[in-house]
């Protein structure tokens, strides 16, 4: 399949809510097209409320801004990051002894006590408020992207979405901080995909974020502020024996008159339900399409991916 994108691919999600039906069945088609190709599309008119969103960057920028002994003691050494706050160089992408130059926090669902528990540090105001509300938003969108995937994949409306709902999805701020005294062979985020089924990323703080083509091409992603970026993850990759690409991508270190600046991203991982079989669909699988994946649950690929990624032993 030839590449076709030299910028990521920009779609409507009102034309999927609304109620014209010619423009619902192009947003399913587009999304697919897109999914198949590239894995990434922009999405705009989402109903994201931005007052939310810019208290959520606002109440990270505090976070991060809190002394190290401070943010430590958010840290649950049993819980392996999975919940609270991971200090700085202490994940490395699949593959790579270089650990990214981030730090970073993680809120996942509130309710649903299978889970780890949140961890909500006290020193903010309005921080679990502020971070559940954007957590539930979120993941509505994620929702109907799922919803318009599964018509594109001929299945019932609900099938994926189903497969998330109470799922062990993660909201994560990302502090990328200023460049002093680190490895040169060092990165911000080096090049990786995503673990879970689709993530969905409100604009950072500044540039940086590339994602990598069919032909190898790195292409930036640069959407406008109104927009967010939406990305398949290698669960749902898995479930469709890859026919919706989870696709390589990485964020650069900024150039030497930047380097002294942050950069803060929010993205928001949703993942399945830890049980949740991602086994290849029979639909994705045929004589031109082999099965490419072993069986396996959602809650073991992600156990499997975090001992990669550093974060469990």
């Amino acid at each position: 399949m030839k590449p076709c994108y030299d910028t990521i691919p920009s779609l409507n999600l009102q034309d999927f809510l609304g109620s014209d039906e010619g423009k619902k069945q192009k947003f399913i088609y587009n999304l697919g097209k897109a999914y198949q190709e590239l894995g990434f599309v922009t999405i705009k008119n989402h109903n994201l409320d931005e007052p939310l969103i810019n208290k959520l960057f606002a109440i990270y920028r505090q976070f991060f801004d809190l002394p190290e002994e401070v943010k430590n003691k958010y840290y649950d050494e049993k819980l392996c990051g999975e919940r609270g706050y991971t200090g700085k160089m202490r994940e490395r992408a699949k593959g790579f002894k270089e650990a990214d130059l981030k730090e970073f926090f993680h809120v996942g669902q509130e309710r649903e006590r299978k889970y780890p528990t949140n961890i909500w540090p006290s020193e903010i105001t309005n921080f679990s408020k502020i971070n559940i509300k954007a957590f539930k938003a979120l993941e509505n969108i994620g929702f109907s992207i799922l919803e318009a995937l599964a018509l594109f994949l001929n299945l019932p409306q609900d099938f994926l979405k189903e497969k998330v709902t109470l799922g062990n999805s993660v909201l994560r701020a990302i502090h990328y901080f200023p460049l002093e005294n680190y490895p040169s062979s060092a990165v911000r985020a080096a090049e990786h995909c995503d673990i879970n089924f689709i993530t969905v990323l409100m604009s950072a703080s500044a540039e940086g974020l590339q994602v990598k083509r069919l032909d190898g091409k790195w292409i930036d992603v640069k959407p406008d502020p109104e927009s967010i970026v939406i990305n398949v993850g290698d669960m749902l990759s898995r479930l469709t024996n890859n026919r919706l690409k989870s696709t390589v991508h990485r964020v650069v270190n900024p150039s030497p008159e930047k380097m002294h600046q942050p950069r803060y991203s929010i993205p928001f991982f949703m993942h399945p339900r830890p049980d949740v079989n991602l086994a290849s669909l029979e639909s994705c699988v045929d004589k031109q399409h082999p099965k490419l994946y072993s069986d396996i649950t959602a809650g073991e690929f992600l156990h499997q991916r975090l001992v990669e990624n550093g974060l469990k032993v």
